[in-house]
């Protein structure tokens, strides 16, 4: 999408429409903690996932983005233990229908580059979430 693209769908005006969403909608980050990053590192790699994330939902799932937007952007931070278990991760995701977005590091300070650092889930409802991040530690 180019630059103005993406500003005409920032500034169009929007269709009035119910939506009707019974439950909480967040977005979750899970962090690769075998990586080691710093906290102003794992803090940046957060902020890349949930531009991506707010970027591709827009597209894929509208209605859950705005009524994410709509109710104060909840989002939350979990412990991941390393690359292969947010691919698995991403895995269980895809097959219920989860918006996904994996953050690769550039390799400029303190990763390899092309590290998976953050893999990102949603928005989506609550209970979907869950399923899949309910048992990992917050950060």
């Amino acid at each position: 999408m180019g630059i103005r693209s993406f500003i005409h769908k920032l500034t169009a005006p929007r269709p009035i429409r119910r939506i009707l969403i019974d439950e909480e909608v967040k977005m979750v980050f899970i962090v690769n903690s075998e990586l080691k990053m710093g906290k102003g590192k794992i803090a940046a790699q957060v902020g890349h996932a949930a531009v991506s994330s707010t970027l591709k939902s827009g597209e894929k799932t509208p209605d859950l983005l705005e009524v994410w937007l709509a109710s104060g952007q909840k989002k939350i931070c979990v412990k991941g233990h390393d690359s292969e278990h947010l691919l698995k991760l991403e895995k269980q995701c895809k097959e219920i229908g989860i918006t996904t977005v994996k953050i690769h590091d550039a390799g400029h300070t303190q990763v390899p580059t092309g590290s998976l650092t953050v893999l990102s889930l949603g928005p989506d409802m609550e209970s979907n979430l869950n399923k899949i991040s309910g048992d990992l530690k917050l950060l």
